[in-house]
């Protein structure tokens, strides 16, 4: 909404399924309907209905047999005539493969680069493109009717007309002190503290020595990964912010204690560097992880980029090894992770501070020093579920990565991510909404009104701590006898509410009949089956404070 509100579209994307890049050109997904509907298709729906959306990009992928970017049961039927979008459905770049199955099968523009204007005299150019010569060419034969281009022209013009492309449009700005300061915002909130078990941090202001170990403290992750690639105008690393916040009244080192290169890594001398260093400050600041983007040295996607996948959860360049060598000098050493996802910490899961910074933006190193240094109180949640070893988690218990002949069966249907974990009972590293805090929330007076199959649950928060902070408030759903295979328990609604020392605010989150419901595959529709539910109020899937029973 923000950014169509500048005049500028966006697009939701992939849609639907590219739940890898591995192969992504070329892989069939296999799901049940079900999942689809539960699972894939809730985001898409709330980008269309609720949001507004102009664009939605299809993906690479076929999904049960059929390419995304010429499926006409997902582009057509769902997307359009159920979801009732009015914008224009593009491909990615070269994800088309057949020109009469892409007209008949919602695809409204094909996304591609006329390469002969880079050089290449072998094109291809845009007249080649399974969208141009060869449409007009069906067209003009009479084997597909020329109302579907029409229908294809409305929808762009529609965007068009959105954005305002033929009046005076919203000028826009780049890189104002506004932008710079939602930047900020943004990490200041996203920053998650994992473990705080020897309360480390926050660490003292007035500080005399600190060692920051680690090459990711330096590393910049806007300017490239594909498509993730960002264009900023700058970016303050870990290091940069520590030093930026502490640097006029302690005395700062930094030790790179591995190098990120192809054949990077780490060595014993680059070792006993950062436990030197660590030994021999007042604190220890680790900054490590996944790296996303390209350097002079490594000329290839990363960890975090298109087209790969990470091969493990095993952190890279030696890294497990420096940890645990530091560790061992410095228990008190508090673990920063950078990058998305989550890593296997089985050789030092003996860290008593560990922080997951993600990637926090151009102004991620300051947002990340104010948590650090007590100047701002964490409250960000983990949108994932955090697994011990990777093999815990059910697209590996339970399905398969692409076989010989390039189909993944995801056969865990609806138990995806804590469904799994909490319904099969593996236990986590790390719980989905887990979020550590400087203070402390009580939860309290939990009220429940049904009208009709409208539900109204208020709950009151208070902050018990002595440091003003913010709580995500969590709302999962159970449904307890099913007649049909549930999850143990479903997010159906969550709100963050800020508060001062001692302060109390209640927290209200409406649930319509479809918060209850699930999709049955035998009639084609949702359905809301009698019983008894839930209502669960937590701080994470696995920290439910409050619960009560109601029928439906």
């Amino acid at each position: 909404k923000g950014v169509q509100e500048q005049d500028v579209a966006v697009s939701a994307k992939h849609y639907i399924a590219n739940t890898l890049e591995f192969e992504r050109t070329n892989v069939d997904v296999r799901m049940s309907e079900r999942a689809l509907r539960e699972i894939y298709l809730p985001g898409f729906k709330a980008a269309v209905q609720e949001a507004g959306v102009l664009t939605v990009m299809a993906a690479y992928n076929k999904l049960n047999g059929d390419w995304c970017a010429q499926n006409e049961y997902l582009n057509i039927d769902i997307l359009k005539n159920e979801f009732g979008f009015e914008g224009l459905v593009m491909s990615d770049w070269n994800a088309v493969n057949n020109t009469q199955e892409a007209l008949e099968g919602g695809l409204d523009v094909e996304m591609g680069t006329d390469l002969t204007m880079f050089g290449y005299p072998d094109g291809p150019n845009y007249n080649e493109f399974w969208m141009a010569d060869a449409a007009n060419s069906l067209i003009i034969d009479g084997v597909v009717d020329e109302e579907v281009v029409d229908e294809k022209v409305r929808r762009i013009l529609t965007v068009l007309h959105a954005i305002n492309a033929f009046e005076e449009r919203n000028p826009g700005a780049y890189n104002t002190p506004e932008h710079q300061q939602v930047a900020r915002d943004i990490a200041d909130e996203a920053i998650i503290l994992l473990r705080n078990d020897q309360n480390v941090l926050p660490l003292s202001p007035s500080i005399g020595t600190i060692a920051v170990i680690g090459a990711n403290a330096t590393w910049k992750h806007a300017g490239a990964g594909g498509s993730s690639q960002v264009k900023a105008f700058y970016e303050v690393t870990p290091l940069d912010g520590i030093q930026s916040l502490m640097g006029q009244v302690a005395e700062i080192e930094h030790v790179p204690g591995y190098t990120i290169a192809r054949n990077g890594g780490t060595s014993d001398r680059m070792i006993a560097q950062a436990v030197a260093a660590v030994q021999a400050a007042d604190a220890a600041i680790y900054v490590g992880g996944w790296i996303h983007g390209y350097s002079d040295e490594w000329n290839d996607n990363a960890y975090d980029a298109e087209e790969v996948d990470k091969p493990n959860m095993n952190l890279p360049f030696g890294q497990d090894r420096l940890i645990k060598a530091i560790l061992d000098a410095n228990p008190n050493t508090v673990i920063v992770l950078m990058g998305g996802g989550p890593v296997d910490m089985t050789e030092w899961g003996e860290a008593a501070t560990i922080v997951q910074a993600g990637y926090p933006g151009m102004e991620g190193g300051n947002a990340l020093a104010d948590m650090l240094f007590g100047r701002v109180n964490p409250s960000g949640k983990l949108t994932y579920t955090w697994p011990k070893v990777l093999e815990d988690s059910p697209a590996h218990a339970v399905a398969q990565y692409p076989d010989e002949n390039m189909i993944i069966d995801h056969e865990e249907g609806i138990f995806v991510g804590y469904r799994y974990f909490d319904s099969y009972e593996v236990e986590p590293a790390f719980a989905f909404g887990h979020g550590l805090s400087y203070t402390t929330f009580e939860y309290s007076d939990l009220q429940v009104i049904k009208t009709g199959n409208e539900v109204n649950v208020s709950v009151t928060i208070t902050n018990v701590g002595d440091r003003k902070g913010a709580e995500v408030v969590q709302l999962y759903v159970s449904d307890i006898a099913s007649s049909v295979e549930k999850a143990d328990k479903e997010l159906k609604g969550f709100d963050k509410v800020f508060l001062e020392p001692g302060a109390s605010e209640t927290v209200t989150i409406t649930l319509d009949q479809a918060a209850f419901t699930y999709y049955d595959e035998t009639t084609s529709d949702w359905v809301l089956e009698p019983g008894t539910y839930s209502i669960l109020i937590g701080s994470s899937s696995r920290n439910i404070r409050l619960t009560e029973d109601i029928e439906m």
